[in-house]
């Protein structure tokens, strides 16, 4: 039974231990790096963006070709 307890209680100081090692290896960034990171994040967003709109412009013609309505079908019955 104390080997079990033992062994349960291992996982979370082995956990701690390797978070407390990560931390201790990071840096942060200089300016320039900071930088860097941010450009290149806000390229990824504008590339990502354009890719979307203009999937989005080739698509609304292309569902309106499909679901296409004749105009006389859209104009009200008049009697």
């Amino acid at each position: 039974m104390s080997e079990k307890l033992t062994e349960f209680m291992d996982v979370p100081q082995q956990f701690i231990r390797d978070g407390n090692q990560f931390l201790a290896r990071c840096t942060k960034p200089s300016q320039k790096e900071f930088i860097q990171i941010c450009r290149a994040v806000a390229i990824g967003f504008a590339v990502m963006g354009f890719i979307g709109y203009f999937v989005k412009l080739i698509h609304i013609p292309i569902n309106n070709i499909l679901v296409c309505v004749p105009y006389q079908y859209l104009r009200p019955i008049s009697y």
